[in-house]
């Protein structure tokens, strides 16, 4: 995948994650200034494109938007500060590009929508990790995505093909065994993996 591609993913990965599946692409209105909360100085008219109040949802809606926030608040700063920065870009675009972009990222399964929520580094691997880590436990999960978090980008790609080589039965074993180990062990256990 070339850079520029990676680069159309993640944008339309960063639109669906800062506004969710139910809004469609439009020019992004200007945020609140962080700094003292202020307002901007031209709000956008409400209308069928934007994302709709949180009075008019129906439990799956709420139950999506807190689900986005949750994941939202567990990235690092640094993290949300690129995706600001990916948001601030995507709203340069020319409306046409930011439909484009939408339309692209609403036709990806939503298993591999919902791994853009882990942001974008994790994101951008998730399709190819999601056999392995899809379906963890709920004891398990904040094991687990400290474990991806830890890991540096060779690490991800040996785990993204152990997980697309393992038999379905064999993941939750598998899984297990790599949290149960110490962090110094993981790069031994990952090359002996990836070799078999």
């Amino acid at each position: 995948m070339t850079n520029d591609a990676r680069r159309r993913r993640a944008a339309a990965a960063v639109l669906f994650f800062l506004y969710g599946a139910a809004a469609t692409a439009q020019p992004l209105p200007t945020p609140l200034d962080e700094t003292t909360g202020a307002l901007p100085a031209a709000l956008p008219t409400p209308g069928p494109d934007l994302p709709r109040p949180w009075s008019e949802l129906d439990a799956a809606g709420r139950e999506d938007v807190r689900a986005r926030y949750a994941a939202w608040q567990a990235l690092d700063p640094a993290t949300r500060e690129r995706i600001r920065q990916s948001r601030t870009r995507l709203a340069t675009l020319p409306l046409d590009q930011q439909r484009a972009l939408r339309t692209r990222f609403d036709a990806m399964d939503r298993l591999h929508r919902d791994g853009w929520r882990l942001g974008p580094r994790l994101g951008r691997q998730y399709p190819a990790l999601q056999p392995l880590f899809g379906y963890v436990p709920a004891e398990q999960r904040a094991r687990a995505l400290a474990l991806l978090q830890a890991l540096d980008e060779e690490q991800l790609s040996q785990l993204a093909v152990i997980s697309q080589r393992s038999a379905p039965q064999d993941r939750p074993a598998l899984r297990d065994e790599l949290l149960g180990l110490a962090p110094s062990a993981r790069a031994a256990w990952l090359r002996a993996h990836v070799g078999r």
